[in-house]
This record gives C-alpha cells, sequence and structure tokens, in this order.
C-alpha cells in the first residue's frame, strides 16, 4: 500500500458498499450457494447481487466455485483475506443489536 493512502481509506475502498459488508458477514460461518446467499439479503436485486460478489471475488475477498452440474452450482467462500475482516464485521453486528 503506497503511504500516501490512508488505510481506512483502503479499507472502505475494499467493503465500503452497502451491500459488500453483509455478503461477507454471511459467509463468515462456511461456504454458501448463491440463491441461498442472495436470499438472506433480500432488499439486494439480483443486478446488484452480481455486481458486489464478483467486485469482491476481484478483490480476493471471497472465492467462487462453479460445479459443473445442470442446473449450474455456484458457491461463495471466503478467502483468507476476507476472514481477516471478521472482527470487524463481528464488531458491526454487535453495534447494530445495541441500537
Amino acid at each position: 500500500m503506497s503511504k500516501n493512502i490512508c488505510p481506512l481509506n483502503a479499507t472502505m475502498n475494499l467493503i465500503g458498499t452497502k451491500w459488500k459488508p453483509l455478503v461477507l458477514f454471511h459467509l463468515l460461518d462456511g461456504p454458501e450457494r448463491s440463491g441461498i446467499l442472495k436470499s438472506r439479503i433480500p432488499e439486494i436485486s439480483n443486478k446488484m447481487f452480481t455486481q458486489t460478489v464478483r467486485e469482491l471475488e476481484q478483490d480476493f475477498l471471497i472465492s467462487r466455485k462453479v460445479y459443473p452440474v445442470v442446473p449450474p452450482k455456484v458457491e461463495y467462500q471466503l478467502t483468507e483475506k476476507g476472514y481477516s475482516l471478521e472482527k470487524i464485521l463481528r464488531d458491526m453486528d454487535e453495534w447494530g443489536r445495541r441500537l
């Protein structure tokens, strides 16, 4: 990371959208099929879900596994880098519970 980039800014660039923390949080307990993961965030549209998981995958926070079956089966899971956010995500969840 460049010395000129604020560490918090770098973090927010990776997880600072409305949906990314929710997707990451729901993957903390292990791999999840695409449809089930999306159903845990009912407010997210199909388009935003697809965009969000693609960005998280590009940033190496999640990985995607496609099974060669019909109908298609896609599973997402956190990478080691993604799991490094666990404390932040759980703290945010706990803070929200106290509102």
